[in-house]
């Protein structure tokens, strides 16, 4: 009934929202003569922040068209190679001159926590120059009609290691958050089976490995709640007439509520100042801000099942690093992984995955060999900036880049051996 009254409100809302709207293009209007005075951008300004804060935002696009390789521009275009009715597989397909030697594959596995994968457009633009690039498009539960099926965290790995396959042998992949445990689930079946499919590297990014060590507000919330609680004040069925009615999911918008809350102070200064700007004619502050915004009020429901068995396999009885996890009823080992290169990136700051969370994929991965392993923790970042921002760019995407470069299949063959090796935390 929660997620029925969420609609009624939204669309009775609807008119006050197109109110707002009109007021904000008639106070903003070159020709209005009171566009250009406080009283008037004050107006608009209050305008288009109810606007905003009301609006249902939509799957942002990741308008990626062109980069930089071998210090050349070129074209960039997004197309999809491989789809299921959950994920679609992008591959930002470059357009290389003919001839040229091709550039290492990387999947990078988008988190499936409530927000889309453009959330990782800076993550895909800075890698760009160095690889050919997949991500996986995690589509929203809420349009995927009740007879595609179910979609569970096993389904997750199956997802991760078809497309594994569907991209063929020497490919990297890059799990940011979330992931970080199916990817390295996946990886653990694969190396248990000898397939010749399994990644050349692993890079898990700010990863709930295990949430036992440094648990943050999120850890604890989970383990104190318990699986039952999320079941019974979470799960929501999807109201009629979306594609998934009568799916029952996590709704996004309850996500987006809760990262909010955990910095509601942050939130809404941004908004205060967002006004501010308006009224002030800042407007390369004000679009700063909406374009922040604009991604980060997008979100997108989770199945159910997903949900609420990583919530208590994860969180609640942390059975990865126990050595319980199971895959179709297959015990996960990690240590089979032996010729999966593995690098894990922590944010010293980070409040939703701890400092050390994601480093224990080292311990679970003990027969990696020690030259094939990398941990760093990077200084002054929280969760976000472990896979955005300048310090993304300039102190981990280098670590990450070099990292790959080390360990794909041509470099083992021809005995190449790091020029600068990431530094080791």
């Amino acid at each position: 009934m929660f997620y029925h009254l969420y609609e009624m409100n939204h669309a009775a809302v609807q008119p006050m929202r197109a109110m707002a709207d009109a007021t904000r293009i008639l106070y903003s209007h070159p020709l209005n003569p009171f566009a250009q005075t406080p009283w008037g951008r004050s107006i608009a300004g209050l305008a288009e922040l109810f606007e905003r804060t009301t609006r249902r935002y939509g799957k942002p696009e990741f308008g990626l068209t062109s980069t930089i390789v071998d210090w050349k521009p070129v074209a960039v275009t997004e197309e999809v190679v491989w789809s299921s009715p959950f994920c679609r597989l992008l591959h930002f397909k470059r357009d290389l001159p003919k001839g040229r030697k091709p550039d290492r594959k990387l999947l990078m596995v988008a988190p499936m926590s409530g927000h889309y994968a453009t959330l990782l457009r800076g993550t895909v633009e800075s890698m760009l120059p160095y690889a050919e690039v997949y991500i996986t498009d995690w589509v929203d539960a809420r349009t995927i009609p009740l007879s595609a099926g179910r979609f569970d965290l096993d389904d997750y790995v199956d997802h991760v290691i078809d497309m594994l396959h569907e991209l063929g042998p020497d490919t990297h992949v890059m799990a940011v958050c979330q992931p970080s445990v199916p990817v390295l689930m996946a990886a653990a079946v694969m190396e248990s089976r000898g397939d010749p499919m399994a990644p050349s590297t692993m890079v898990l990014m700010g990863g709930p490995i295990d949430t036992r060590i440094n648990p943050t507000a999120v850890n604890r919330l989970a383990e104190e709640r318990g699986i039952d609680w999320f079941r019974e004040n979470v799960v929501m069925t999807v109201p009629w007439p979306n594609n998934g009615f009568m799916r029952q999911v996590y709704p996004g918008f309850l996500q987006l509520g809760g990262f909010m809350g955990m910095n509601l102070d942050r939130h809404i200064s941004a908004h205060k100042d967002f006004f501010f700007h308006l009224v002030k004619n800042d407007g390369d502050s004000a679009e700063k801000h909406r374009e922040f915004y604009d991604e980060y009020l997008a979100v997108m429901d989770l199945t159910a099942e997903f949900y609420l068995q990583t919530v208590d396999s994860v969180f609640v009885k942390h059975l990865l690093p126990k050595g319980e996890m199971k895959h179709r009823g297959e015990l996960i080992d990690c240590s089979k992984i032996r010729n999966v290169a593995l690098m894990t990136v922590e944010g010293e700051n980070d409040d939703i995955s701890g400092v050390g969370q994601t480093q224990a994929a080292h311990t679970l991965c003990r027969n990696i060999p020690d030259d094939m392993r990398v941990h760093y923790v990077q200084p002054a970042v929280g969760h976000y900036g472990v896979f955005n921002g300048s310090r993304y760019r300039s102190e981990i995407l280098p670590r990450i880049v070099d990292f790959q470069a080390s360990f794909g299949r041509s470099a083992r063959e021809a005995g190449k051996k790091r020029l600068k090796r990431p530094d080791m935390a």
